[in-house]
This record gives structure tokens, C-alpha cells and sequence, in this order.
């Protein structure tokens, strides 16, 4: 049975309204998905302004409120990103439209490019079950779209701000890896940051 009608328009935050489980997504489009430890790597050089973010990611928590989706992208995701930006000198696009079908278009809410690698960012103010759907629906456009550089293995990351998981498509075998690991902020920073370096830089 099919879980999409093939002359209906979907966004990728369709999907996320739909509440489709995220394997039986990319099943529909072809892919295959397992949920598993990624131990995905990590930058291994110095990361010298981490401290400080972590200092001014603290110093502000105590007198914000995060209770909707915008003052959590504008206190605790665009800083992590802005600074992955600082060590990678990646290309960074918000809201970024890309249409590669009817099935598969819509604004990617952060684009890191840099010059072999994408990395895209999804950011959800709560439920990361239904949010790794709506990014896993943007990776498999992105694996589609013919903008994408060559490389092997596309990488994506679903945040409600205080919380980051990540998935992993290997492009051949069209196999997703849901990580079960969950990075907090500002808690698990530095793993965090390393891993999105890395992503961009290796």
C-alpha cells in the first residue's frame, strides 16, 4: 500500500505532519533504514573559540525563554552553527528552497556546503521521532538533486535546539543509519561541534 498519492503535492514538513515512521518513509521512496550506534567521527584539531561559545551559550540560558522555535534557533542553533561555519569556511544557506520533485521540495532550514560536502540541518521545536522523518525526506532529495556533489555519503542532523540526532545515507546501497545517539546543549558541545566540523572539513 502506498503512503503517498502520486498527484499530490508534499513538503518536507509534510512529512513531519503526517507522522510517518522514518523507515517507512524511505521505504517509500525506495531507500532502507536502520536505527544503530553511527559513532560517527570526529574533528580531531583544536577547536579554540569552543569554550567561549560554551561560556555564552551558558551565560544567556538563565534569562531566555525557550519555549517556542524561535528563540531556540536564535539562542542555541544558530550559534553552533555559525561557528561550524568559523572552522570550515562551509557555505551556509537558511531556508534554503530546493525542488527536486512534487513529492520532495521545500526549504531546508540550514545548507552547509563546502567544497566536496553537504550537510543539512533540520531544526523542529519538539518530537525528533517525526523530525528525523522530515530530515530523512531531505537527505533523499538531496541525494536526487543533481547539485549534490559526488560524495559517498550524505549526512544530516535533527535539533530541537537543547537536543541533536543524526542520520547517514550511504548513497549506494540507498541505506539510512538513524544514529541512537542524542547530543544535548550545552552539555554534549564539544562531541557535537567535532562531529559537525568534521562533516564538512573531512
Amino acid at each position: 500500500m502506498e503512503l503517498l498519492k502520486p498527484d499530490q503535492t508534499y513538503t518536507f514538513s509534510k512529512f513531519f505532519d503526517l507522522k510517518l515512521p522514518a523507515d517507512e518513509l524511505a521505504m517509500e521512496f525506495g531507500y532502507s533504514l536502520s536505527r544503530t550506534k553511527l559513532n560517527l567521527p570526529q574533528y580531531s584539531d583544536s577547536l579554540n573559540r569552543l569554550e567561549n561559545l560554551r561560556s555564552r551559550i551558558e551565560e544567556i540560558l538563565p534569562y531566555v525563554d525557550l519555549s517556542n522555535e524561535t528563540s531556540r534557533r536564535e539562542i542555541l542553533i544558530a550559534p553552533v552553527v555559525t561557528e561550524v561555519v568559523h572552522y570550515t569556511k562551509a557555505r551556509l544557506r537558511i531556508e534554503y528552497p530546493i525542488v527536486v520533485t512534487n513529492q520532495l521540495q521545500s526549504l531546508l532550514d540550514y545548507l552547509l556546503s563546502s567544497q566536496n560536502e553537504l550537510l543539512v540541518i533540520e531544526a523542529k521545536r519538539q518530537d525528533l521521532d517525526y523530525g528525523m522523518t522530515q530530515l530523512v525526506s531531505e537527505i533523499i532529495a538531496l541525494d536526487q538533486w543533481k547539485r549534490t556533489p559526488e560524495q559517498p555519503i550524505l549526512i544530516g542532523a535533527v535539533t530541537t535546539g537543547k537536543f541533536w540526532e543524526f542520520a547517514r545515507l550511504n548513497r549506494v546501497s540507498k541505506h539510512f543509519e538513524q544514529g541512537l545517539e542524542s547530543y544535548r546543549v550545552p552539555e554534549d558541545l564539544e562531541p557535537l561541534m567535532r562531529i559537525l566540523v568534521y562533516a564538512l572539513k573531512n
